[in-house]
């Protein structure tokens, strides 16, 4: 989805979205509800989804417009790293967006544990991305991804709706059929790198 008509479209949405939280005329609500109307339709023609589902998807928050928090979990044993396999058959780190009641180390865990079983202690941050520069696209928002180095304390796979197994790779090992939209090869690289490095810097972008 990474497409410059998207762009177009999810900037006329976050413009319209903010014009209706804080414009005062009738009139100008409006023309910003017909702006909201023109970017699902502009959206739903560049992905055919419906245009209804994509107005309860995209078209459906109100206030200012702001980026979803992922939050990604860099689970180590032995050197190789924690993936999870997906339903869609894709592999990932595990993770998930950010709940309006945790932190992002609770979240991260907790993602661990719901998608694991594992328990683990949230140790470090790794890095904190925009999306937009690193992953394949296939959201109609922003989302800022953060990637945290966490350390295994106990527990072992548990059964889940969102997962199906999970696996420990290394640097040659890590799948080629990757969710690319949550999690990249150079992404699950930058992990590695940290987990060996002490001194590790955290980056952002």
């Amino acid at each position: 989805m990474n497409d410059k008509w998207l762009e177009f479209a999810i900037r006329i949405q976050s413009i319209a979205q903010a014009g209706l939280q804080y414009g005062k005329d009738k009139y100008d609500k409006e023309r910003y509800e017909e702006l909201r109307e023109i970017a699902a339709e502009m959206m739903s023609e560049k992905t055919d989804i419906p245009v209804d589902k994509i107005r309860d998807l995209f078209c459906n928050e109100t206030g200012y417009q702001t980026p979803k928090v992922d939050t990604r979990a860099a689970v180590f044993s032995d050197g190789k790293i924690l993936l999870v396999h997906e339903n869609n058959g894709t592999w990932a780190l595990p993770g998930g967006w950010c709940d309006v009641d945790q932190s992002v180390a609770s979240n991260t865990e907790k993602e661990v544990r719901e998608e694991t079983g594992f328990t683990v202690h949230a140790d470090r941050l790794i890095a904190v991305q925009d999306w937009r520069k690193h992953n394949v696209q296939n959201y109609a928002f922003g989302v800022v991804k953060v990637f945290i180095l966490c350390r295994y304390e106990s527990g072992e796979f548990m059964k889940n709706i969102e997962t199906t197994e999970i696996g420990f790779f290394d640097r040659e090992s890590i799948p080629e059929v990757l969710a690319v939209e949550k999690t990249t090869k150079d992404q699950i690289l930058m992990c590695f790198d940290a987990y060996e490095d002490p001194d590790w810097r955290t980056m952002f972008d």
